[in-house]
């Protein structure tokens, strides 16, 4: 099985296209098709549904494409351990992050990233949603919820501060809570289970149950409606810290932090070696988040 075969398969995955796959790697559409039912010689199953119009990977394709996935990272890691490769990350990077942190906090760091690493390309999905790394084929994913999964390998990009924050409108009308306990006597915006909060007071930790009128799946909406006065909201600072310098949100409760066990994670397969396109992407936004990240500041 040729490593040039795989990587022509893998970048076919991504364009659905076998004239534009081969050119990406200096291939006539003609070499790239017969590369392409060599592979398939090879393993004896079908790859790709092919018509006159359209090319598609078979149910057998999308199981394989993880595994191709692999080997190519397992072969750059292997070059750049003698370093063969170590300065030049290429390839398509695959990544899946949350879409509010996404838009956020990635989108405006690829500039920079794209243009020290010119032979890199992205495939960067934003979803709330969280998704498995090796069924899904992905290099990366950025999280900012509590690591359950044992298989996975992370690493701390930055931090996340969580605070309690309302708009002075609101607290104008209903009053600044003084202890957690008083948030019961107040409407809470909160993500879908997302409300119970804790906190620390003193040597103890208080958990408080909120309630409110509104709820949703989506940070930035319980944000936005936090800044628009409609109540009292639990955040991280990645996302407010905007609003706060404009004053338009202010902190609540700042005596009594909320009890923090999340960070910024970059994870990523244990399974696979950590290959020259993946070390670049945590070096270069670790650096660019910074610490403490430029939200914090």
């Amino acid at each position: 099985m040729h490593l040039e075969h795989l990587k022509l398969f893998v970048r076919l995955a991504a364009v659905n296209s076998i004239s534009e796959a081969g050119e990406h790697l200096g291939l006539s559409p003609a070499v790239a098709s017969a590369h392409l039912r060599k592979l398939e010689d090879n393993l004896g199953v079908r790859l790709l549904h092919r018509t006159t119009r359209h090319v598609a990977l078979s149910e057998e394709g999308r199981a394989f494409l993880p595994h191709a996935e692999e080997v190519l990272a397992s072969a750059d890691a292997a070059l750049a351990s003698v370093g063969v490769g170590n300065d030049n990350p290429r390839g398509t990077l695959r990544i899946t992050a949350s879409a509010s942190f996404g838009r956020m906090h990635l989108v405006p760091g690829l500039a920079g990233f794209l243009e020290r690493y010119p032979e890199l390309e992205l495939d960067l999905r934003l979803t709330d949603t969280i998704v498995d790394l090796v069924e899904g084929g992905f290099d990366i994913a950025i999280r900012n919820s509590a690591l359950k999964d044992s298989t996975l390998i992370a690493r701390r990009l930055a931090t996340d501060k969580r605070i309690v924050c309302a708009s002075p409108t609101y607290l104008k009308r209903h009053g600044m809570p003084m202890q957690p306990s008083e948030l019961h006597h107040h409407e809470c915006l909160t993500l879908i289970g997302m409300d119970q909060w804790s906190f620390h007071c003193g040597d103890a930790i208080e958990q408080i149950r909120v309630k409110g009128r509104i709820r949703t799946d989506n940070g930035e909406a319980v944000r936005d409606s936090c800044v628009a006065g409609l109540g009292i909201t639990l955040s991280s600072t990645w996302s407010v810290y905007r609003h706060l310098g404009r004053g338009e949100l202010v902190e609540v409760l700042s005596e009594t932090p909320l009890v923090n066990e999340t960070e910024i994670w970059a994870v990523y397969p244990s399974s696979r070696q950590l290959a020259p396109k993946v070390r670049a992407f945590l070096d270069y936004f670790s650096e660019y988040f910074g610490n403490p990240p430029y939200w914090d500041r």
